[in-house]
């Protein structure tokens, strides 16, 4: 800064200077940039939820019958049902489904939610898994001779 002063007022007068240059080469992109997506789902594998032994098929006691998320399989006759809501066979046998009218307790959360919402007249079914014991027919088992 530069004080000068003209007619009896000060006035400061500022100098400016160019920077000095220097000879560094600037390198721009040759391609924009892709940038982030938000939108990520869709793209996980999927659970494989759903039944796993069709009716008529023989089944060892352990196998699974069924994987689900909700409850849309009961368990039957000889039927378990795991912690994540798996369904597997408790003893060999064929696997049979059923469906059988339920009709909710009067005071529970389902006659209050659900009922009120259906149609006059409607029916409401579950579909049970069940397991008939029986032996199997056609196997060969491994016999140890004495």
């Amino acid at each position: 800064m530069v004080k000068k002063i003209i007619f009896g007022k000060t006035v400061f007068v500022c100098v400016l200077t160019t920077p000095q240059t220097s000879l560094v080469a600037i390198r721009c992109a040759s391609k924009k940039t892709g940038g982030s997506s938000k939108n990520l789902g869709g793209r996980s594998p999927g659970k494989r939820y759903g039944f796993k032994k069709v009716e008529g098929a023989f089944v060892h006691a352990g196998n699974i019958l069924a994987t689900q998320r909700l409850i849309r399989w009961h368990p039957g006759a000889h039927v378990g049902m795991g912690r994540n809501k798996t369904l597997y066979a408790l003893e060999d046998g064929i696997v049979r489904y059923t469906k059988e009218v339920y009709i909710p307790l009067p005071r529970s959360s389902e006659s209050r939610e659900v009922i009120c919402r259906l149609p006059k007249g409607a029916i409401l079914y579950k579909t049970f898994i069940n397991v008939i014991p029986t032996t199997e027919v056609g196997s060969f088992k491994l016999v140890t001779m004495l």
